[in-house]
């Protein structure tokens, strides 16, 4: 039988995502609690995208197998009751064999969150990146557009990258001020290794006067890293949604985020 689990977490504690040898990650935790239901035995979950170490999900959808038989709510509350308080299951399905969390996405949603007053809350800190300088908010709005579409975002990819095909499209991307917190909402097919996070360090060089929104096409024509602005930081991004090519899974999804 599969299992689709709907994952939240803070990230703040975590190395990321994805097991790392010799750091604790939101994998690890998770695939520690299926082990004690399953009396022991190891079980392997499989994640719709790795998040970096500091980035957060209000909506990791995870797949798993198993030979117990436990229904939906069954399993939201045994996987919580060996988590910790800062990764939570908000839902589960059982779902087809042939179903994957991560070859059966169409798009995904990630917010950032950017605090540009001089000092940060000690509340929010983990939970936001941080620019104390000159933001102008209409030159960030201005930006956007010129990254909707398909392009090659080599320039946005971090070096680390081992992804050959760099080609993503950029469906919807929309900016919202709260006080003193700026919020990005940016959806596509993909995203590269530290993408959202480059895209979003080159706005802010934008906002802060460092070169004009034009230059943002200059970047994507050049294929050059170097060109980009500095990755914003890892807290202020958040993994919000993985849409399906299910429309009851991604109803279920939207009760959720």
């Amino acid at each position: 039988m599969r299992v689709l689990l709907f994952c939240r977490y803070d990230g703040s504690n975590y190395f990321g995502f994805q097991i790392q040898p010799n750091h604790i990650t939101v994998q690890e935790v998770i695939e520690k609690s299926l082990k004690k239901i399953h009396k022991g035995n190891d079980v392997k979950i499989h994640m719709s995208g790795r998040t970096d170490s500091g980035v957060h999900a209000y909506i990791q959808p995870i797949h798993f197998d198993t030979y117990l038989n436990i229904n939906e709510s069954g399993w939201v509350d045994s996987v919580n009751a060996y988590l910790p308080k800062d990764v939570r299951i908000l839902g589960a399905k059982i779902v087809d064999d042939n179903f994957h969390v991560r070859f059966n996405s169409l798009a995904k949603t990630y917010e950032y969150r950017l605090c540009i007053s001089k000092n940060v809350d000690p509340f929010l800190a983990n939970y936001v990146g941080h620019f104390p300088y000159n933001f102008d908010y209409n030159k960030a709005e201005e930006c956007l557009n010129l990254f909707l579409g398909t392009h090659d975002f080599t320039s946005f990819c971090s070096k680390n990258s081992s992804i050959e095909n760099k080609i993503r499209t950029i469906t919807n991307f929309t900016i919202k001020k709260e006080g003193d917190i700026v919020i990005f909402e940016i959806s596509g097919d993909g995203f590269l290794y530290n993408m959202v996070r480059i895209i979003i360090g080159t706005i802010i060089n934008v906002a802060n006067n460092k070169y004009p929104k034009e230059y943002i096409v200059d970047i994507l024509k050049a294929k050059d890293r170097s060109l980009a602005g500095k990755r914003a930081e890892a807290s202020g991004l958040f993994l919000k949604k993985v849409k399906y090519d299910n429309e009851n899974i991604n109803k279920f999804i939207d009760t959720l985020v």
